[in-house]
């Protein structure tokens, strides 16, 4: 009947051009012609790909597929193309795109796309890097074993004005893995360790390259400052004479420091409470070891911290939505 919502279930593609008001002001006429030849080459690729180019207000734009495999495939070709181009004085070399897929149910109206799943693909496209590919887990199940290249899984995020976390995986746009000294495709393992099919135990690397996990060289970096901070501690605490004062310090910047690296390690919310808990008991019990009175007076916060993660994770056992097949 008129004024039906027409829905259908297909791949969502969003894109947006990085630092496009900055390349505007430095140079319209020159930014202009830049994103038309990137425009050209998403429309082109998608064509190619079986899929349709629904809207391409301002900077950005909106595909939609009827298969998951075709648009993550066009969405690495799209990538690795304009790419390529950074060698060259094509004037598109100085425009970087960031691209978001997800699989979901959307309403149309014309040629337009409207939903949860439009926005979802939005928020996907805002947190990839320049020049990068994030996907939904709804996507990385249809793909994972279908395509030649590799998958980081980036945890749980919670888009903005969405109820619940969603896991993201990033597209590894390189054909083989850093490292591995081999031309066969690489592919990350999800959270629940699922292997790419087909694939012989020889061609699984033992762990991921770092640079799949973009939240290691930060935790390192800043274990090596806070190393740094405690040795120079230390000398100040061993050429100053006395009682030694150099644990507390030590302490506060280990308890510091885990808390900082747990959301980076854990994945999912209840997960970074339970470690957060876990680093706070330890501080505890260290400062009840050092000052030992014959009471352990650590017992009690800790008691307390186990009953909140215990309380969490009974309040957090609800119904979840099942994503799309």
């Amino acid at each position: 009947m008129d004024g039906a919502v027409v829905r259908k279930l297909t791949t969502i593609l969003a894109a947006d051009a990085e630092g496009y008001s900055r390349l505007m002001a430095a140079d319209e006429v020159s930014t202009l012609q830049a994103l038309r030849d990137c425009r050209a080459v998403f429309g082109r690729l998608i064509a190619r790909h079986g899929g349709r180019v629904a809207n391409t207000a301002g900077d950005g734009l909106l595909a939609d597929f009827p298969s998951v495999v075709e648009a993550v495939h066009c969405a690495v070709e799209v990538q690795r193309e304009l790419a390529g181009r950074s060698a060259t004085p094509d004037p598109s070399s100085t425009m970087r795109f960031r691209i978001g897929v997800h699989l979901g149910d959307v309403m149309v109206d014309g040629n337009d796309l409207f939903g949860e799943g439009v926005n979802l693909a939005a928020r996907l496209q805002a947190l990839a890097e320049p020049g990068g590919i994030l996907i939904s887990e709804p996507v990385y199940q249809q793909v994972r074993s279908k395509l030649p290249i590799g998958f980081a899984y980036l945890g749980e995020r919670r888009p903005k004005n969405f109820p619940e976390d969603v896991r993201i995986y990033g597209v590894v746009l390189d054909e083989a893995a850093p490292g591995s000294g081999s031309s066969q495709p690489w592919r990350h393992a999800g959270p629940s360790g699922d292997k790419p099919e087909g694939a012989s135990p020889s061609e699984r690397p033992s762990q991921p390259p770092l640079a799949a996990d973009p939240a290691r060289p930060g935790i390192a970096r800043r274990a090596g400052q806070y190393a740094v901070i405690l040795l120079g501690l230390a000398a100040i605490d061993l050429s100053t004479g006395g009682g030694p004062w150099v644990q507390w310090p030590a302490i506060g910047m280990a308890m510091a420091f885990g808390l900082e690296a747990t959301p980076r390690l854990a994945r999912g919310r209840l997960n970074v409470h339970l470690m957060r808990c876990i680093v706070i008991a330890l501080g505890l019990l260290a400062i009840n070891a050092l000052t030992w009175s014959g009471y352990p007076w650590a017992l009690w916060p800790i008691g307390g911290l186990t009953l909140l993660v215990l309380l969490r994770a009974l309040s957090g056992r609800r119904p979840r939505a099942k994503p799309a097949p």
